[in-house]
């Protein structure tokens, strides 16, 4: 019999996603289906006790995720640590290794690319087939995560106002993809850049990433799905992607298994930053979630296209971001005598939502590297100064690969 939904903050879904590389040259290797071959036959997911592995749209991703929901976000790190290596020793007798961050420095996507040519391979090439999945927003990027889950309407509204408030904030601390095609970028969050413009085709796909204010799962179908799958209609007319997980914005509602899955996370250099962020933003969203201040009201009264103006902030310029909007920062509790530094912001958040039941403790030398030293694309660049050659990048990257197999966190200064 299936399990009744889990109320708010009963349970957390977390998947974490890296790249498969070269051991010498840090090219691509399109070999995860090798990492969940069971008896001769590849699967889209393998559990491994606490975790599952399970493969993405391209060859050379593997993720590794909660299998069913964690009580808890304490602990968790240590274990997907303990896969990382697991899979670092699977992978070691064909001369590859896992590659930290949201996207690799160097690759072509438009010649490296191979899509996943097995089970669920219809969907694959239904995206394939009209937006072109050979570009770095689609092949080339690698995030973390986060399902919170809800039982009810008014569940629901509370948790997905919440999410929408906190989404603009996440790249600040969260971006990790400040090169792409061997340069470095303008935006230090490339990968969500890359992402909000992929489905530019059909335009309701992704919105302004941020999602709009949806009280109900009616309202949610009437007003996001419902277009979605319009729009996708003349391109899909077998109905292979009438699922809510076509639905590209940056948090998506699940209500196949009652859950909101936040998608704007970079991924870090290890499992320890990755849950470090995840823990920060779980403990701003419950309260903004649970508290009677700001109501609900207030929360539904800021516009999608004012949060997603702040968004772009960070994408662009992540922790550094000036955030200007005194409506946004005064929902979120922040004072507003002034424009506030996107990284200030969440180092107030952090101080006033992190204790109590919410305890970051377990998080917090990781959380300082990230406010004091710069969210990890801005460490990248610092440590790679003026010296953008290939052979640079490649030894920066080395390193971050050599984070994630021994679950270190990276210091430009190192």
């Amino acid at each position: 019999m299936p399990h009744p939904p889990l109320g708010l903050f009963q349970g957390y879904g977390v998947e974490l996603e890296y790249m498969i590389v070269d051991s010498t040259t840090q090219a691509v290797r399109p070999i995860a289906d090798q990492l969940l071959k069971v008896d001769g036959t590849y699967e889209t997911e393998v559990e491994h006790g606490p975790l599952a592995w399970s493969n993405e749209l391209v060859l050379h991703v593997i993720e590794l995720k909660t299998n069913g929901p964690a009580q808890r976000l304490s602990g968790l790190a240590s274990v997907f640590q303990e896969h990382v290596r697991e899979v670092g020793r699977t992978l070691a007798p064909l001369g590859a290794r896992l590659m930290p961050t949201a996207m690799h420095p160097t690759m072509d996507p438009y010649k490296e690319t191979v899509l996943w040519p097995h089970g669920f391979n219809d969907v694959y090439a239904g995206f394939n087939r009209i937006f072109d999945c050979s570009g770095h927003g689609w092949a080339n990027l690698q995030s973390a995560h986060l399902n919170l889950p809800f039982t009810d309407d008014e569940e629901f509204a509370r948790l997905h106002s919440a999410i929408r408030l906190v989404l603009p904030l996440v790249p600040a601390l969260a971006a990790s993809s400040p090169l792409a095609d061997g340069q470095v970028k303008s935006w230090l969050d490339t990968r969500m850049e890359t992402y909000r413009l992929n489905a530019v085709r059909i335009p309701s796909v992704t919105g302004l990433v941020v999602p709009e204010p949806v009280t109900s799962q009616t309202a949610y179908q009437t007003r996001i799905l419902d277009p979605i799958y319009a729009d996708l209609a003349p391109f899909d007319p077998g109905g292979v992607l009438r699922f809510e997980w076509a639905n590209a914005r940056g948090a998506i509602a699940r209500f196949d298994r009652n859950t909101i899955e936040i998608r704007v996370i970079d991924a870090q250099e290890c499992p320890l930053a990755d849950l470090a962020v995840t823990a920060a933003i779980v403990a701003v969203v419950k309260q903004l979630t649970l508290s009677e201040t700001p109501s609900l009201a207030a929360q539904l009264q800021l516009g999608t296209e004012a949060l997603a103006a702040v968004l772009l902030e960070t994408i662009r310029h992540a922790d550094q971001a000036v955030i200007e909007d005194r409506d946004y920062l005064a929902v979120l509790g922040v004072d507003t005598g002034e424009p506030r530094r996107a990284a200030d912001v969440w180092r107030d958040l952090i101080e006033r939502h992190g204790s109590g039941p919410d305890d970051l403790s377990e998080w917090t030398s990781a959380l300082e590297t990230i406010l004091n030293e710069g969210c990890l694309a801005r460490r990248i660049l610092r440590r790679l100064g003026d010296d953008t050659s290939t052979d640079h990048i490649q030894t920066v990257y080395a390193e971050l690969c050599d984070c994630l197999a021994q679950g270190e966190m990276f210091h430009a200064g190192a």
